[in-house]
């Protein structure tokens, strides 16, 4: 039998939270993310249902252990059979691709805001009482000072970042309205093998790995000297992992990074570096290069989750290129 303890929270509810043998269902489990999220928490004994579009994700990523489904966020029936006897359910499930945001607005809407309405929906009408999303750094935008707090004041400069906001604010307003635990995880640049590499707007850090391997270019945009926070996937499912059981963190918001800022310029030598290769590199002055600086406060992390990240962006780097064949010579 899982064991229980009891957590009072701002609500004025007692809520149980498991330590031991949860059921979790994972939204967006195929996904960069959703995976190894997955097979972390099956390794630690607990039961995991996923539900995915497969728009993106990659089933053959998740153990066998993880039941996954094919399905739409949207979908109430489906998501009010999966909730049943689910202790915490991780709401990873996204449209995430900036630029593309920016053409269908609509879309981003309607998957990552409608999407998490719904979820929240139907977990109130099953009676799942705790929910951890995973949101984004992007929706700080331009900050003046660093590293970012979850108190500034979000500034978000793109539909997908306005899209993550948004549902922050729904999950938070109708978990305090029906008595549902609710933590958000602000991820900042998580990288690390399987990520997508699509043929446009791919990830920085694995573009410029398949550009440096392939002796092909590497394009910088903007003056090269924009900062971002590169945390690595087993720090960011590490937090994850954390945020299911620890109590008094309800209502919270959260930051997931490195808590170190690395310019693309610097990214770019350190890939040369560990690479030996010399791509031609381009820059591209013209391109709207996204906030200047980013970088997370990892305070509350600290405190709330005892969460300290393990790889620097060297490690982060050359266990990316050891654990992900596309970028092993051949």
């Amino acid at each position: 039998m899982p064991k229980y303890s009891i957590c009072y929270n701002p609500t004025h509810l007692l809520i149980p939270f498991l330590t031991e043998n949860m059921r979790f269902l994972i939204t967006g489990a195929a996904g960069f993310l959703g995976a190894p999220l997955a097979n972390s928490l099956v390794a630690d004994g607990h039961s995991v249902v996923g539900l995915d579009d497969l728009s993106t994700g990659d089933p053959k990523q998740l153990v066998d252990a993880v039941h996954l489904e094919r399905g739409d966020i949207n979908d109430r029936p489906k998501l009010w059979s999966m909730l049943q006897g689910v202790d915490c359910v991780y709401h990873l499930a996204a449209r995430v691709i900036v630029p593309e945001s920016v053409l269908y607005p609509r879309e981003y809407n309607t998957v990552n805001v409608g999407g998490t309405v719904t979820l929240m929906e139907a977990m109130r009408d099953v009676g799942v009482r705790r929910v951890i999303f995973i949101s984004s750094g992007t929706i700080y935008g331009n900050q003046r000072l660093q590293p970012v707090r979850e108190s500034n004041r979000p500034n978000p400069r793109s539909p997908y970042a306005v899209s993550k906001l948004a549902a922050e604010y729904y999950i938070r307003t109708i978990g305090s309205l029906w008595g549902i635990e609710t933590v958000c995880l602000r991820v900042f640049n998580a990288y690390g093998p399987g990520q997508r590499l699509p043929l446009t707007n791919a990830p920085v850090i694995p573009y410029c790995l398949r550009q440096a391997l392939d002796n092909g270019t590497i394009v910088i945009h903007g003056s090269g000297e924009q900062t971002r926070d590169y945390v690595y996937i087993d720090d960011v499912v590490e937090a994850m992992v954390a945020a299911s059981s620890v109590p008094d963190i309800n209502r919270i918001i959260i930051n997931v990074g490195s808590g170190k800022e690395t310019s693309i310029n610097d990214l770019v030598k350190k890939v040369l570096e560990i690479t030996g290769a010399k791509p031609e590199i381009v820059a591209n002055q013209s391109h709207d290069s996204g906030p200047s600086r980013m970088r997370a406060d990892l305070a509350i992390a600290k405190k709330k989750l005892n969460f300290s990240p393990k790889h620097n962006l060297e490690q982060g780097l050359l266990k990316t290129i050891e654990k992900d064949s596309r970028f092993q010579k051949k």
